[in-house]
C-alpha cells in the first residue's frame, strides 16, 4: 500500500527503521528483528540508503526481501547526490517492477573523508526537491513519495527558516509526507510544527524517535546530524556508561517519556530508529500502547 494513503486512513502510525547489514550473518538478525517488530502491526517498514549510494545493492535486496517475505508495507530510502539521473530511473523502475510504491527522498550525506573533494554527478539530482521532481516527472503518481525534516534545522543550513523553505520546496514538488531527523527535546518538533502551519504546509510530519542504548554511539549521530542531547540526560547517561543495561534503562525511559508527550500533544505517528534491534523499541511500545489510538 502506498503509505500516503495509510496516514490518511489511520489515527496514529507506528513504524520502524532499520538498515542493511553488511555481511549475511547481520542480515539473519536482521530479520530475526523485522520478525519481533512485525507482530506489533507498523504501518509501515523502511530501509536506509548509504552516503553516497554506498549500500545501494544491498538496500535493494533488503527491501526486496521484506516486500516478498514479510506481510509489512515496505518503504525503500533513496540518496541522489551520488547518482546520474538515469541511475535514479532505473533503480526507480526495478522497484516498480517488484511491487515497492513507496520512496523516501533523500539528498543525502556526502561520503565521509570527501567533503572536499566530491564531485556531483553533472547529469544527476543535487537536492531532495529536484529528486522529488524527478520521480513525479517519470512515474507520475506510482509512488508514494516521502522526504526528510529537520526540527533543529538541517546542519547545513544557515538558519531554521532558511530550512523551513527549503522542506517547502519539497512538498511543492509532490512529497507526501515527512519523517524527521531524530530529536531528544520535543519542544524543538512543537516549534518546528508551528514553523511549518505558519507557511501553510499541512503533510503529515512523522516524528523520528531514537531509543539510546549506546550512549557514545547515538552522542556521535547527534553531533552528525546536529540533533542536541539535553544535558541532563547526557550527565545521567555519562553516570552509568560503562553499564549497558543501566544506559538502555535510562534511555528507554527517556524515549518512552517523549513518545507519551507527543502522543498526548496529538502527533499523528512515531516513527523508530531501531538500529536493527527489536528490544528497546517493543518495550517502549509495550508502555505507550494504550496511548495509541
Amino acid at each position: 500500500m502506498k503509505i500516503g494513503e495509510i496516514l490518511k486512513h489511520i489515527n496514529t502510525s507506528v513504524s520502524f527503521e532499520f538498515f542493511p547489514p553488511k555481511t549475511p550473518e547481520g542480515e539473519d538478525q536482521l530479520f530475526k528483528t523485522i520478525k519481533d517488530l512485525e507482530e506489533l502491526k507498523p504501518a509501515f517498514v523502511s530501509v536506509t540508503y548509504g552516503a553516497g549510494g554506498s549500500t545501494r545493492e544491498r538496500t535493494i535486496r533488503v527491501v526486496k526481501r521484506i516486500h516478498e517475505q514479510c506481510n509489512l508495507t515496505v518503504m525503500a530510502h533513496l540518496t541522489c547526490i551520488g547518482h546520474s539521473k538515469n541511475e535514479i530511473y532505473e533503480i526507480l523502475k526495478g522497484y516498480k517492477d517488484i511491487g515497492i510504491q513507496n520512496i523516501l527522498a533523500l539528498r543525502g550525506d556526502i561520503p565521509q573523508g570527501q567533503e572536499e573533494s566530491f564531485v556531483f554527478p553533472p547529469d544527476g539530482c543535487r537536492y531532495a526537491n529536484e529528486l522529488v521532481s524527478f520521480i513525479r516527472e517519470q512515474f507520475n503518481d506510482y509512488f508514494s513519495i516521502g522526504v526528510a525534516a529537520y526540527p533543529e534545522g538541517h546542519p547545513e543550513s544557515p538558519s531554521l527558516e532558511k530550512d523551513i523553505y527549503y522542506f517547502k520546496k519539497k512538498v511543492e514538488a509532490g512529497a507526501e509526507f515527512a519523517i524527521t531527523q531524530m530529536f531528544f527535546d520535543n519542544s524543538y518538533f512543537y516549534r518546528y510544527m508551528d514553523l511549518l502551519t505558519k507557511e501553510g504546509v499541512d503533510i503529515p510530519v512523522i516524528p523520528g524517535i531514537m531509543p539510546i542504548t549506546n550512549f557514545r554511539q547515538i552522542e556521535k549521530f547527534a553531533v552528525m546530524c546536529g540533533a542536541t542531547i539535553p544535558k541532563d540526560l547526557i550527565e545521567k547517561l555519562e553516570k552509568v556508561e560503562n553499564n549497558p543495561e543501566e544506559v538502555a534503562k535510562i534511555g528507554i525511559d527517556y524515549a518512552t517519556k517523549q513518545c507519551e508527550d507527543l502522543l498526548k500533544n496529538g502527533v499523528k505517528g512515531l516513527h523508530f530508529y531501531t538500529l536493527n534491534k527489536s528490544k528497546a523499541t517493543v518495550e517502549i511500545y509495550r508502555r505507550i500502547k494504550d496511548l495509541i489510538k
